[in-house]
């Protein structure tokens, strides 16, 4: 017949008895999710592509007040710039021309280089 030791205010708990893994399960069951829940809203968004290492994504985000944000992904760097009203002026040469169709996209459509 075994007989059960009483446990000293300094003995260890058995690995069963622990009640700290428990709390640690639950971190790691969190973290899970939370990763699950970020995927979800990267699909849902159509921005698969930020996951993907080799690919480039450009994200323009334009706030309450009319500031923009161009995010641009290459590779593995991500670049955020801030683009004001003064920054956007200038001469330049006209690339084409962006519609927005019914459903929400752009489309962009070069212009000829001798026009």
């Amino acid at each position: 017949m075994m007989r059960r030791r009483g446990l000293g205010a300094g003995a260890a708990l058995p690995e069963a008895d622990d009640p700290m893994l428990a709390v640690i399960n639950l971190i790691d069951i969190f973290l899970v999710f939370i990763v699950a829940v970020l995927i979800s809203f990267l699909s849902a968004m159509g921005l698969q592509d930020l996951l993907d290492k080799d690919s480039e994504v450009s994200v323009v985000k334009r706030s309450a007040d009319g500031e923009m944000t161009l995010i641009t992904k290459k590779a593995s760097r991500i670049e955020a710039v801030k683009i004001t009203a003064s920054e956007a002026e200038g001469k330049g040469v006209r690339l084409g021309v962006a519609y927005q169709l019914e459903d929400g996209t752009m489309v962009y459509l070069p212009d000829d280089g001798g026009e």
